[in-house]
């Protein structure tokens, strides 16, 4: 679904990850992070939080970047009903993955697709069950020695160096590297389609 020029899609996102899940299901977009203010409302659900992330990146961009089509995502980890957000630094990035070893823990995504000429705004989080084998203190001390978990919800990477850590996942893989495509695409089908 590549879009016309004088449609562009835009990504509000930082995310190396999602430019590429975007490029590989040949969706032509341009990139604009988002700056936004990313803290819990007290008592909000992951769910919802995903989805208000999602929502409110897409609407930063939008007031900014020229385009038609604005997507936004948020993902986050959550385990026993706490939300793991990013490790602010390498000791609770080895607390997150202590905790997430030889568990089982759910990575929802929240998107969004903001169609500015018609201001529409479609959004939609997206569950996946992810399991962890029992990881052991050095495989831990390793993986945050590579800085990868640093900017990873949940201090995890499963399209990187942390793969080996995962021993099942149920649901949407590209939704745990953090962009759902499949219910993406149909948002933006969904959109698209509207008068």
């Amino acid at each position: 679904m590549s879009s016309p020029p004088h449609t562009p899609i835009v990504l509000a996102s930082a995310s190396p990850r999602r430019t590429e899940l975007m490029a590989l299901a040949g969706i032509t977009c341009n990139v604009v992070p988002a700056d936004i203010c990313e803290d819990a409302m007290p008592g909000e659900q992951a769910g919802e939080y995903a989805i208000r992330l999602s929502r409110e990146k897409a609407e930063a961009v939008a007031e900014t970047a020229p385009g038609r089509f604005f997507i936004g995502a948020d993902t986050v980890v959550v385990l026993n009903g706490t939300i793991m957000g990013k490790p602010a630094d390498e000791q609770q990035a080895r607390e997150m993955l202590s905790a997430l070893s030889g568990t089982s823990h759910e990575v929802i995504t929240g998107i969004t697709v903001l169609d500015r000429e018609s201001s529409v705004c479609l959004s939609r989080s997206v569950r996946t069950e992810v399991s962890f084998k029992a990881l052991t203190d050095r495989e831990i001390s390793d993986y945050i020695a590579t800085g990868c978990p640093m900017d990873k919800a949940g201090a995890y990477a499963i399209q990187g160096g942390a793969v080996h850590f995962v021993r099942s996942i149920n649901g949407s893989y590209t939704n745990v590297v953090g962009l759902p495509m499949t219910e993406l695409y149909e948002l933006l089908q969904t959109i698209q389609a509207l008068p």
